[in-house]
């Protein structure tokens, strides 16, 4: 480690702040991204190549790929409804990546991943700090989702699901919520983030996901954003996404578990309970009143006919 990684700024008395932090509050990419990017030499901090664990001081010049970095002033966090055939990545050379889709003025990244086959509420933010307490997954946090399936849903298939799933890697599902909302659909509540994890449970019950749909991260709904569009979190939905993230550990799951800040849910279980004296928050169950879209995908500025109308889709202002 640099000596200056040790030192405060005499100016200020300004603490340090570790490299991957510093690039995370600056909205560049996530803590995870940042630690790829200065292993892979492309972060340099006072023109002299970043290390795993460099500290970086105020007025210190940190560059990646060569380009300037200013640390965000601004906090911000946005709700998008993602259409099928975006993908949740920064990188650039997807041409259907999320970022170059919204297009958004200042840089921001999704909160974790929706996959391209399917739509829905995405968050995106400058806030890395942000972003991990909403993923990790020993801190329980709702996702909801609507999804149809190729075969009528069962009472069977319910119970099922909501016990948990054993998945083609062996690894098995937390309990979770499932409330049927039609003959060939139902709504899930979990607390997990698997990969696929909704697809690969439906398949190893021998169901087939047609339509999936993500409609609500803890507190934030997606409510009747169009598809495509993108709107700013509203005071109030901040100010209660901060609220019960107030108890939530940046920690991974191995370090949250050894420190003892995760209890292992009970086995059987279909919620989570929390501390008594935080008030959860407590979704509107409603009965699904729309048609699931079509898995037409739906493209920056593209015109879709309905009902005689054209219709573009763009970000709502």
């Amino acid at each position: 480690m640099r000596e200056n990684d040790m030192k405060k700024n005499p100016a200020s008395g300004a603490e340090p702040v570790r490299i991957n932090k510093f690039l995370s509050e600056a909205g560049v990419c996530s803590r995870r991204e940042a630690d790829r990017l200065v292993e892979s030499g492309k972060v340099t901090v006072d023109g002299i190549p970043a290390e795993m664990g460099t500290k970086v001081l105020p007025g210190q010049r940190v560059c990646v790929n060569g380009k300037p970095v200013r640390a965000e002033e601004e906090d911000i966090l946005l709700v998008v409804n993602k259409p099928i055939g975006i993908v949740c990545t920064t990188a650039e050379f997807d041409k259907d990546n999320i970022v170059d889709f919204i297009n958004y003025p200042k840089r921001v990244y999704p909160i974790g991943r929706l996959d391209k086959d399917s739509s829905g509420l995405i968050l995106m933010t400058n806030q890395g700090e942000l972003v991990n307490k909403i993923l990790r997954g020993g801190n329980n946090h709702d996702k909801e989702y609507m999804v149809r399936v190729n075969q009528p849903v069962t009472p069977e298939f319910v119970a099922a699901m909501e016990a948990g799933v054993v998945l083609d890697d062996g690894v098995k599902t937390l309990p979770c919520r499932v409330e049927k909302t039609g003959g060939y659909s139902f709504r899930i509540i979990l607390t997990q983030g698997l990969n696929r994890q909704i697809r690969r449970m439906c398949e190893a019950l021998g169901y087939r996901v047609s339509n999936l749909k993500r409609i609500r991260v803890m507190n934030i709904e997606l409510g009747d954003l169009r598809v495509g569009s993108y709107r700013k979190v509203t005071p109030e939905e901040y100010a209660e996404l901060r609220r019960l993230l107030e108890d939530s550990t940046n920690l991974s799951y191995a370090e949250a578990k050894e420190r003892g800040k995760i209890k292992e849910p009970i086995a059987g279980a279909k919620t989570v309970h929390k501390p008594e004296h935080k008030k959860s928050y407590q979704p509107k169950l409603k009965p699904l009143s729309e048609k699931v879209n079509s898995r037409s995908v739906i493209k920056r500025g593209e015109i879709k006919k309905t009902e005689g109308k054209n219709i573009v889709f763009r970000r709502q202002e």
